[in-house]
C-alpha cells in the first residue's frame, strides 16, 4: 500500500523533486550549528521551526536544509525515534482498503506524530494521501510540499555513490522512504564507516547500491549510551 501512495502523490499532486536543479552540497554542520543558534540569523532555529509547524509554504530550500540538518543539534533529536501512535497507525497502513470513516482518525494520529517529530516522512506521506482521498487538495499539497522539501534536502546533501558523498539522513527509516519513492528494492544493508550501504540486486538498476551518511545518527547513539 505504501508504494502505491508514493506513486499517487508524485503524479496526482503535481509536486516534483528538483534535486537535479539544486545539485548537491556536502553539509557543513559547524556552519549550520552556528547559523541556527544565531538570533540575528534568518536561520535561527526556533523561528524556522515555528514557521514549519504553521505549514509555511514560503520556506526556502536553504531554510529547510537548516531545519532538517540542524535538527541533529536539538535536544529532542533521537535517531531511533518511533511514533507514539505507531501501533494505531499501523492498523490503517495494513488495510487493503481504507474506509471514509477512517480518514479523520488517521489525520488526528498523523498530526500528533508530526507534532512530536516534524520530519516523520512516512506519516507525512500518508497524511498527504489521506487529505487527497478526503478531497482536501489544499491540505494535501501543503503536506506534500513539506514531504518533498525534506526529500530535496536529503537528495541535495550527496549523490549516494560513495560514503564520502552519501545522502545525509536523520534516521534509518528515511533511507527506505527514499528508496520507496523511486520504487527501488534493497537486498542488503551494511555499515561502511559512517555510512549505511544499501545494496541492490545486481543488474536491476544503474548502480549496485546507495550510501547514506549516518555520522550524526551514530553520534546520537553514542550520547544515548553514555
Amino acid at each position: 500500500m505504501l508504494k502505491q501512495i508514493f506513486i499517487l502523490l508524485l503524479f496526482c499532486l503535481g509536486i516534483q523533486l528538483h534535486s537535479q536543479e539544486i545539485g548537491f552540497t556536502t553539509p557543513d554542520y559547524k556552519a549550520i550549528e552556528k547559523e541556527i543558534n544565531d538570533k540575528n540569523s534568518k536561520f535561527f532555529y526556533p523561528k524556522l521551526m515555528e514557521r514549519l509547524m504553521k505549514n509555511d509554504t514560503l520556506l526556502s530550500h536553504d531554510e529547510y536544509r537548516h531545519l532538517y540538518l540542524g535538527y541533529v543539534f536539538q535536544p529532542k533529536y533521537n535517531a531511533f525515534w518511533t511514533s507514539p501512535d505507531e501501533e494505531k497507525l499501523r492498523t490503517y497502513y495494513d488495510k487493503e482498503k481504507l474506509e471514509t470513516s477512517d480518514y479523520d482518525e488517521i489525520i488526528k494520529l498523523s498530526n500528533h506524530s508530526l507534532y512530536d517529530f516534524p520530519f516523520d516522512l512516512k506519516h507525512l506521506n500518508f497524511l498527504a494521501y489521506i487529505y487527497h482521498l478526503k478531497g482536501d487538495e489544499t491540505a494535501a499539497k501543503i503536506t506534500s510540499f513539506r514531504f518533498h522539501s525534506i526529500m530535496n534536502v536529503i537528495l541535495s546533501s550527496g549523490d549516494g555513490k560513495k560514503c564520502e558523498t552519501g545522502f545525509h539522513v536523520l534516521m534509518v527509516d528515511h533511507e527506505y522512504v527514499l528508496l520507496s519513492l523511486f520504487e527501488i528494492d534493497s537486498k542488503e544493508q551494511s555499515l561502511v564507516g559512517n555510512c549505511d550501504y544499501l545494496s541492490f540486486e545486481k543488474g536491476v538498476y544503474n548502480v549496485d547500491g546507495i550510501y547514506f551518511n549516518i555520522e550524526k545518527m551514530l553520534e546520537n547513539e553514542r550520547k544515548a549510551l553514555k
